[in-house]
This record gives structure tokens, C-alpha cells and sequence, in this order.
């Protein structure tokens, strides 16, 4: 049954070949050993859509994972930093790549209408209930990866070198890789030389692939503001201190902060993305609530973003002679930086095994990724874009007059056959550039 939905519906249109630069030349070769493990991959990535599991929870999730590189030749470890997995496979001297997949999902209900979509559910943090959906893209992230195990086990002979996988729990947290940095990551199976992951792009077509040179994704802040007062009745508002007043103008004084004390220069946003205050039509309540995320790229910014917070936070609350606010900052994920040289090293291999039409540049975005916290750590990483919906749909969306739906959507779901196929064949050509046999 699986079989049959692979090849009737999970191939929304048929898949393109990928341009080879010969058919007796490197980039043919890459994609003849992905199209040998492209079914058995393509039924996997099925299972994987269809078991989803959220973030600290990923137990089947990181089994299925870890079992397939166990079965493919490599020496697998569990339970790291959670259920992480890290997978090792030595083939002779050389450097140490590591190759990392995202294992957690969403708590989106799924609404794509595909026949393998996820019907789970998960009780929440709050004790409601939610669906649960691969809506990020991960299920995609680590067939691949399976896929990229098997072909380089298989070609051993065409790369020399260690190679480590990790299966990370928790990235949509932003929690996942420094659990497994504090189990012990990099002391126990050593630093790597180079880092690369993918990511899922709901914007760019498939068979491309973009990258960022330099900054790619944001620092990532979360801040919590408790607004005080004094609470009464709504028809004597002079005898409270109105904390919802109080929030309002602290809505908008903190629209200046980029506006007016950050360079244009310099990426940076503030967004209040929620407020809660009161709870009946006569009462002046007593406390009014914030969330905020802040982002920037430099540490300098993110450093006067959240000062300049605290300080019209505090101003506010003095000019109305209130109680002092209570201000909560919590640290997401760092900005993510490619490292220059892995990334000029690897849009050149990706140009000549895609094609030059097929390796976009991509300007950088005020998303949040914890692979960051890997070149943090002292390794060169590079985390590149993987286009994974079909030119023909997007064309479809623009007459519509619509985007399509984008990551963390219920409605995202990329077209597998040709995604897949474009990310084996890219990363495997980064290894084999970063693993040359001697």
C-alpha cells in the first residue's frame, strides 16, 4: 500500500533529472547511486511523515532513524543529549564531516489533504490536544540523510575520511544541540572539521538550492514583560493604575527601538507578538502580560535591543507611578553564520554537480536555527536551502495571487520525489568534496 501511494500520489508531477555535466562524469555518477536508493528512501520518508512526534518526545522517531544507519554500516549511539543519535562510520585517514537531520515535529494539525498525512495527536504543554505534523520539513531532512548513509557506505571506495551523522532532537525548541553539546558531542566523538545540514525551502523551486554567504539566520530572543498596576473599578480609573494603559504605550514606544536607536544597517526587529490584560468590561485589573521576540544578527545589537527593552519597560511603569515591571529574557538560538570558506568551496561543487542555474544565492533571513550552536563551538558549518516545491505549483499560487504555504504551515507539504533527489545528490557531492580519497 505504501508502494503504491509512493508511486501514485507521494510524485505530485514527475520528477526532473538533474543536469549532469557528462553522462560519463561525477554528477551522473552521484545521481545514478541516488536513483539505485531513491524507493526504498521515498517509502521511508512515507513512515516518517506519518509518525511525527514533537520536540523532547522523539523516541520512535530517533529508533527508526538510528536503526537504518545501524543497518547501513555505521556504529550508532542513543539517548545522546535526549533522543539524539550519533552515527559514526570510519573510512580511513582523513578529516571528520559531520552531517546533521533535525528529528522533532509540530504541534500543527495537518491539513495537506495527502493520503499519508499525519492523523496523530499529542496532549500539549497547556493540557490541550493537537495534531502533530512534519509542517517543518524534518521528515524530508532525515530521509535524506538515511538515503546519503546508505549511498556513502555503499561507495566507500569514492571517499576517505570519518564520517558522523547526528539525528538532533528538539530543534524547534531551540534546546536540541546544546542537550547534545552538554552530553558530551564533540568530547566524546571528537570535534569535526566541517559541519553542513539542509533546510527545507517553501519558496524556491526544487531542483535548486540557495545559500547564504556569511549571516543566514538570526539570534533569537524571547521576552516576557508583567506590566503592573494597581487594580479598581472601571468607573474610577483615578484610584488604579492602569497596567493595560501602561502596555499600550510600551507597544509603542518599543516600535522605536530599531526605528530610531539601530543603525539601517543593521538587521533588527521587535515584534510584541502577544498581550493579555484584564478580564471583565469594569475591572481595572492588576497586571497586563507581553511576549515579545527579539532578532538580530550581531551580538553588539542584541545586546542594545534587550537593554533598550528593560529601559522603556522601566520608563514606562516610572511615569505612571507604577510598581516595577517584571522582565523575563530568555536566549533562543544564536545567529548562524556560514563559514566563508566551507561556503565558497561548497557553491562551487554544487554548481558543477546541479548546474549553475541550480545553486541560487539567498539573502538572509530573521529565522532561528540551533545548528548555529555547532559553529559556536569552534567547527566551520555551512547550512544550505533546499527548494522543495515544484515550479509548476508556485506558478499555480501566483495566479492565484497567493505565496505558498510556508514552513510551519498545516497546509506545507514539499514534492518528495524530485526534494529528495535534489538533496541526496547535493549532499552527497559535499561529502565527496570534503572527504576526497587520498
Amino acid at each position: 500500500m505504501i508502494v503504491a501511494c509512493v508511486g501514485q500520489v507521494l510524485i505530485c508531477l514527475p520528477a526532473n533529472r538533474l543536469r549532469a555535466e557528462e553522462e560519463s562524469g561525477p554528477s551522473f555518477r552521484i545521481e545514478q547511486w541516488v536513483d539505485q536508493v531513491l524507493p526504498q528512501v521515498l517509502q521511508d520518508y512515507v513512515h516518517l511523515h506519518q509518525n511525527p512526534e514533537v520536540s523532547f518526545r522523539e523516541e520512535q522517531t530517533s529508533q527508526f532513524v538510528a536503526q537504518q544507519w545501524r543497518a547501513a554500516g555505521f556504529e550508532v549511539t542513543q539517548g545522546i543529549g535526549g533522543f539524539g543519535v550519533v552515527a559514526v562510520l570510519e573510512n580511513g585517514a582523513g578529516p571528520t564531516l559531520m552531517l546533521r537531520t533535525d528529528l522533532d515535529a509540530l504541534p500543527v494539525t495537518e491539513a495537506t489533504g495527502l493520503p499519508y498525512a499525519s492523523t496523530r495527536t499529542v496532549e500539549t504543554e497547556s493540557g490541550t490536544r493537537s495534531g502533530v505534523m512534519h509542517a517543518c520539513g524534518h521528515d524530508l531532512h532525515m530521509a535524506n540523510l538515511i538515503g546519503v548513509a546508505r549511498i556513502l557506505s555503499q561507495h566507500r571506495d569514492a571517499w576517505q575520511g570519518r564520517l558522523m551523522l547526528i539525528g538532533q532532537p528538539a530543534e524547534e525548541r531551540g534546546a536540541g544541540a546544546a542537550a547534545m553539546l552538554r552530553d558530551g558531542l564533540f568530547s566524546r566523538w571528537g570535534k569535526p572539521d566541517f559541519a553542513v545540514a539542509l533546510h527545507c525551502e517553501s519558496a524556491t523551486p526544487v531542483g535548486k538550492v540557495a545559500v547564504s554567504p556569511g549571516y543566514s539566520l538570526a539570534n533569537v530572543d524571547s521576552v516576557d514583560i508583567t506590566v503592573k498596576g494597581i487594580g479598581g473599578h472601571g468607573s474610577a480609573p483615578e484610584t488604579t493604575v492602569d497596567p493595560i494603559v501602561q502596555a499600550a504605550q510600551l507597544v509603542l514606544d518599543l516600535q522605536t527601538i530599531v526605528s530610531r536607536e539601530i543603525k539601517p544597517q543593521e538587521p533588527a526587529v521587535v515584534t510584541v507578538g502577544s498581550i493579555h490584560g484584564g478580564t471583565k468590561h469594569n475591572i481595572i485589573g492588576d497586571q497586563c502580560h507581553l511576549q515579545l521576540t527579539v532578532r538580530s544578527y550581531s551580538d553588539q545589537v542584541r545586546q542594545h535591543l534587550l537593554a533598550a527593552i528593560k529601559r522603556k519597560a522601566l520608563a514606562v511603569a516610572q511615569s505612571y507611578r507604577a510598581p516595577e515591571p517584571e522582565i523575563r529574557v530568555s536566549e533562543g538560538t544564536p545567529a548562524l553564520r556560514n563559514d566563508d570558506a566551507l561556503t565558497a568551496r561548497l557553491v562551487t561543487r554544487f554548481r558543477q554537480t546541479l548546474g549553475e542555474d541550480n545553486v541560487l544565492p539567498m539573502a538572509p533571513v530573521m529565522g532561528g536555527e540551533d545548528f548555529s550552536r555547532y559553529g559556536l563551538a569552534g567547527v566551520p558549518i555551512v547550512m544550505y536551502r533546499l527548494g522543495v516545491i515544484s515550479q509548476e505549483r508556485l506558478q499555480r499560487y501566483a495566479e492565484l495571487g497567493q505565496s505558498p504555504p510556508s514552513l510551519h504551515s498545516a497546509e506545507f507539504y514539499p514534492d518528495a520525489e524530485p526534494a529528495l533527489q535534489t538533496a541526496m545528490v547535493s549532499m552527497v557531492a559535499a561529502a565527496l568534496e570534503l572527504l576526497p580519497p587520498q
